[in-house]
């Protein structure tokens, strides 16, 4: 199945602003996102807390809904979701 991922803000310091990947069905947003670690440098750091826990203020969007209010990490992909990231914005 084919997923779209779209970064914005400081996340696209170090990955592609927008890339689309191949994964098996079955797939969760932490196998995503354990993919998108590996292949950009500086990514894990800028995402998690630690292994399991994203920073506090990262959303991720698949289709325009938050994983919070999904399965968070373990949320499934489908074929063609848009899978959207946002970093913690600052500002006021």
């Amino acid at each position: 199945m084919k997923i779209t991922v779209k970064a914005f803000a400081t996340f696209r310091e170090v990955m592609d602003m927008q890339i689309e990947l191949e994964f098996p069905e079955g797939t969760t947003v932490r196998t995503l996102l354990s993919e998108l670690t590996g292949r950009y440098k500086g990514l894990g750091e800028m995402m998690f807390a630690d292994p399991d826990t994203l920073r506090d203020f990262v959303n991720i969007l698949k289709n325009g809904r938050n994983i919070h209010f999904l399965a968070g990490l373990d949320t499934p992909l489908d074929d063609g979701d848009m899978i959207a990231l946002f970093p913690p914005a600052a500002g006021g």
